[in-house]
């Protein structure tokens, strides 16, 4: 593990045995980079997303907790975004290498934590596996009455040109072609398959109740001050989610994991 910067906030790059890199912002524990051992970028970020703690990052993978977009009274997309996490456990061995980061209810901005006052802890582990990143999304209710939560892992996926990128194994068992702007949550498959343009990724998740598959088009991309008005034709978000708040007892724990692997 290495510690190093993106713009102007701490972050770490973890390497593994095949030559895979990732790379976190503690801001967010935001996977910001993730190279494949062919040296291929899988991850979108946007040229002109702000990288300084000023404001949410665009692109890489957003952590959303405890609420998704506006479902709830409380911040946009949740506090663990905008929140500065803690480095954790981290290590490798002969194939993996990994980094886990840690979120709690004192660790969070007093003006973001009015609009949900429960006590929490988060862990969110990264580990690079052979062709594949696994993202292990742990949930603790560390208050004493039960609490209501919304998570997702908002993955920015690179792709070679929009409209002709695929995703595969979606319910309805028809392939979806991307080309018209999209804002669609689907019951999570346990896998799909996207095809972003040459090659192809697996994903996989436990534990989420849905996946959302998002990308503003061409109008609305012009409208974001943080996204070139070109880039959407470059990335597809596809993330593993609950989107409507659920449940968890006290001293209860819920984990989600997303694992995306690289297919010839």
């Amino acid at each position: 593990m290495q510690s190093t910067t993106f713009g102007q906030l701490p972050a770490v790059t973890i390497a593994a045995p095949d030559g895979a890199q990732a790379t976190i912002a503690l801001y967010g524990a935001h996977l910001v980079s993730w190279q494949t051992p062919d040296k291929r970028e899988r991850l979108f970020m946007s040229d002109a997303s702000p990288r300084d703690g000023s404001a949410a990052i665009r692109g890489g993978v957003p952590v959303i907790f405890p609420q998704f977009s506006t479902r709830g009274t409380g911040q946009r997309h949740g506090v663990a975004r905008l929140s500065h996490w803690r480095l954790g456990d981290h290590g490798n061995d002969a194939t993996t290498a990994w980094a886990e980061f840690l979120l709690t209810h004192e660790d969070v901005p007093a003006e973001l934590a009015q609009g949900w006052p429960h006590a929490f802890s988060l862990a969110l582990r990264f580990t690079l596996k052979p062709d594949a990143l696994e993202m292990r999304y742990h949930v603790r209710n560390t208050d004493t009455e039960p609490f209501d939560f919304a998570c997702a892992l908002h993955t920015y996926f690179q792709v070679e040109e929009f409209t002709r990128t695929v995703l595969a194994g979606l319910p309805d068992g028809s392939p979806l072609h991307f080309g018209p702007p999209l804002d669609n949550i689907y019951p999570a498959p346990a896998e799909l398959a996207l095809h972003p343009g040459s090659g192809a990724l697996r994903l996989q998740q436990e534990g989420f109740t849905e996946f959302v598959v998002w990308n503003p088009g061409a109008e609305a991309a012009a409208k974001l001050t943080d996204l070139r008005d070109d880039e959407w034709q470059r990335f597809v978000c596809i993330e593993p989610a609950r989107v409507d708040k659920q449940p968890l007892a006290a001293g209860a724990a819920w984990t989600g994991v997303h694992t995306i692997t690289v297919q010839p």
